[in-house]
This record gives C-alpha cells, structure tokens and sequence, in this order.
C-alpha cells in the first residue's frame, strides 16, 4: 500500500497559555517523523509506539473527512524528549495528520513543492480538487490533542510553533495565531531532567493566580519582546508549581551569556538561547543532574519527505 512520512519540529515556550488562556512559543531542532501506510480496509493502529493513543486520534480524524473507507498504521521516530515540556505531543500531532493527507494526496491527487525563492518553497497537498491548507492540518492536530486529553488550552502556540517554525503568539481561546515570524538564528541548549512532567497533571489552579503577570508578559511577547517574555514566563511558572530549581538553572543560563532562558511548558525542561555563547552555557549547566542538549532554534515548516 502506499505510505507517506512527515517531518514536523518540537519547540519551546515563551508564553504558557495555561494561567490565561494566551501564549507563544518558537521551533527548536528536535525533529520527529510519522510514517502513515494505508490499508485497503480495518482499524488504525500505531506501530511500536508508547502512547499510541493520539497518533491513531489524529489518522482517524482526517481519515474521517473522506468516504475511502481505509485503515492505516503509523510508525513514529522522535528526538524529541518526551513528557519534558518540549512539546512533543504537538510535533508527533502536527507530523501524524500532515502525513495522513499526504498519503492521501498520493493515492488521490498529489504533492506539488512550488518554489517562492531560491530559500523559500511552498508544499501543495492536493485530494481530489481540493488543496489542503495549514489551517484545516491544525486545527485538526489541536483538536486531536483535545481529544487524547494531552492538553489543556489546546496548545494552538505549541502546535503553530511546532508546524511553522519560527514564533507564534497565539490566543488561544479564541483559536488564533496573532503574530509569527522568523527567529534569529540563535542557539538554544537544553537541560532535560530525569524526572517526566505530564499536562494532564498540571496545577492549573495554582498557575492561575498569576494570570494579571502571565497576561502581561504576553503582552510583551506580542509586541515583539519575546526574549524578556520567555525569561520572565519561566520565573514565574517556576514560582507557580513551586520548582526553584528551574529557575535556579535558568540563572545559571543567563549569566553565561543566554539571550533568554526559563521553563518550557510545565517542564521539567529548561531552554537557554544564545548568539554564541552555548559552550559557556553548557559549563554552566556541567554536574546537573540530567541530560544536556544543544542544537538550535527552528524556522523550518512541517512538511511531507516521503
């Protein structure tokens, strides 16, 4: 049968949307891949994959705008690190329904890449005489999210980020992306405990009596200081849920030179960027107890590579 694989980032937080409902967030490269093969007929099932739930939520759902009658499985590679506010979930969605359509587009139109610039392209899905727009693939992702039970505002900052690269600034209750651009190309390290966090077990509560501060760091974010937004969201989301060790790190990171840094999500995962400075950051971080990344930020747009 006839299969596709999509190509979608993980990113970080600049504003949690948990305590107000708003946020933002940027692309890292940390890459995972869905890999989507229909069958003629039967059930969808995720292959060899932890949490299988959303994946197959996220098929079914687009399999569901179309009469075809197909199953599917689906197979998932991810370096993104799980459960660590590093918006695995988002990724994994965004890659399983873009590769659903893609495999679809295969069987029943096409994929065209239109080329903008000699640095810019643009990825065309087409089903029957249909063009699938960046719209319909997140709001299907977000809802699918919803539906898993695997985030609690929706996570349309963390999707966006994720599908597009670059920022997004987002409300997300009313399902709009606001601002986005590209990010600079800066350098991003990551501190990644042991420990695993999972949305579903956030204290909402106690993040919500900071909405007056986490709406006015949006507010930053929004006019374009995403930098002050990002450092500022982590203080205060560490002070929420009571974790000054991230925040402790976060200092660490921003007198080695960060850009910016703070807690990514509801954590555990920590995010400094840097204009150059990621060896100095890395010292910093050396004898924590957890596993250290460095890559980069991500402008780079979810899209079908085979």
């Amino acid at each position: 049968m006839v299969s596709a694989t999509a190509l979608c980032h993980g990113a970080a937080t600049i504003v949690n949307a948990i305590a107000a409902g708003r946020g933002a967030a940027f692309g890292l490269d940390l890459p995972a891949r869905v890999t989507v093969e229909l069958r003629d007929s039967g059930s969808v099932t995720a292959v060899n994959v932890g949490e299988p739930k959303l994946v197959e939520i996220c098929v079914r759902n687009v399999l569901n705008l179309f009469d075809y009658g197909y199953g599917a499985a689906i197979h998932v590679e991810s370096d993104i690190p799980v459960a660590r506010g590093l918006k695995s979930s988002s990724a994994v969605a965004n890659a399983a329904v873009l590769a659903t359509f893609g495999v679809l587009a295969k069987k029943h139109g096409g994929i065209k890449t239109l080329r903008i610039d000699k640095e810019l392209s643009r990825q065309q899905l087409v089903i029957g005489n249909e063009e699938i727009r960046d719209e319909t693939i997140l709001d299907i992702s977000v809802q699918s999210a919803k539906e898993a039970g695997v985030t609690i505002t929706g996570a349309l900052d963390d999707a966006a980020a994720a599908y597009f690269g670059g920022f997004v600034v987002t409300d997300n209750l009313q399902n709009r992306i606001l601002r986005r651009g590209e990010m600079e190309k800066l350098s991003a390290v990551i501190f990644v405990p042991e420990k695993q966090t999972h949305t579903r077990d956030f204290d909402v509560a106690g993040a919500r009596i900071f909405r007056r501060e986490v709406e006015a760091v949006w507010q930053l974010a929004l006019s374009g200081d995403i930098y002050t937004a990002m450092t500022l969201n982590g203080l205060i989301y560490s002070a929420a849920i009571g974790d000054g060790n991230s925040a402790r790190i976060a200092a660490l990171a921003m007198r080695a030179g960060a850009v910016a840094a703070g807690l990514s999500g509801t954590g555990p995962a920590v995010v400094a960027i840097t204009k150059g400075n990621a060896d100095k950051i890395l010292a910093a971080w050396d004898g924590l107890n957890g596993r250290l990344i460095e890559t980069r930020v991500n402008n780079e747009k979810a899209r079908v590579i085979l």
